[in-house]
């Protein structure tokens, strides 16, 4: 139970505005085995692993092609998810987190973040709105998504109604990669184009490289892989907060990450 309050502390901490994942155990498994990965909170591929906490998330399902399933783990399992897949094939696991919230002290703070996932600058907006530039708050929801090769591994990934969210037009389990993995990032209806997604790529040794990529006019983008590596992807849309949002949580701001990982085998 104190391990359990210690890592809820850390959900609730400054340092969770940091990249929020899903690592499979296994990104490719035998068509009878499971469906296993962690919930991670941390920075550049390396973090906290996180366990199953219903109160957490508002959904945790598998797809494979158009059948679903809920993720039926209990309270406090980690790894959060190990239950057997969908189907064979490429089964996605999509995670949508509950709203959280982060304060900054000083507005240089923000404009860094800012800066890192190349939201603009928001001084002037952010003055005009009334807000201080000191002991202002965030509010931020994650939506993120695994690819995990089951048997033939065989299928696509698709939208599955996250709010922002990172589709996959490679399988990366049964198509070439040589040219890259090409990658599609929805806000709502609405692809994204000209944003930046960060990735993150995992040697087998462990070391992680972190490089950027830029969607086109169609919100793709390339992402150049190397065999036996891991990757995450990350992209971050920053908006005003909508007026109950704001009311319940006193937030200037309110972020929403989308993040996906798969391997290249």
């Amino acid at each position: 139970m104190r391990k359990l309050a210690f890592i809820l502390g850390l959900l609730a901490a400054p340092a969770a505005a940091h990249e929020f994942w899903l690592e499979p155990l296994a990104y490719q498994v035998e068509a009878d085995g499971n469906l296993t990965a962690h919930i991670v909170n941390g920075q550049d591929f390396k973090g906290v692993k996180l366990p199953f906490v219903p109160r957490r998330f508002a959904h945790f399902i598998a797809f494979e092609g158009d059948d679903s399933m809920q993720v039926s783990s209990r309270m406090g399992d980690s790894p959060a998810l190990d239950q057997a897949p969908v189907s064979e094939g490429l089964n996605v696991v999509a995670y949508q987190a509950r709203n959280s919230d982060v304060s900054y002290e000083t507005w240089e703070k923000f404009q860094t973040f800012l800066d890192h996932k190349d939201l603009g600058e928001q001084l002037v907006n952010h003055q005009a709105r009334g807000f201080p530039i000191e002991n202002f708050k965030e509010v931020y929801s994650r939506y993120s998504k695994t690819l995990i090769g089951v048997g033939n591994a065989a299928g696509a990934d698709k939208r599955v109604g996250l709010e922002t969210e990172i589709v996959a037009l490679t399988n990366p389990y049964t198509d070439d990669m040589s040219a890259g993995m090409r990658a599609q990032l929805f806000y709502r209806t609405n692809v994204r184009a000209n944003a930046q997604i960060e990735v993150f790529e995992k040697a087998p040794n462990g070391a992680v490289a972190v490089f950027m990529v830029r969607t086109d006019n169609h919100g793709i983008a390339t992402v150049p892989v190397k065999s036996g590596y891991s990757y995450m992807l990350d992209a971050v849309v920053l908006r005003e907060p909508a007026a109950q949002l704001a009311a319940d949580t006193g937030a200037a701001w309110e972020t929403l990450w989308a993040n996906l990982t798969f391997m290249a085998p």
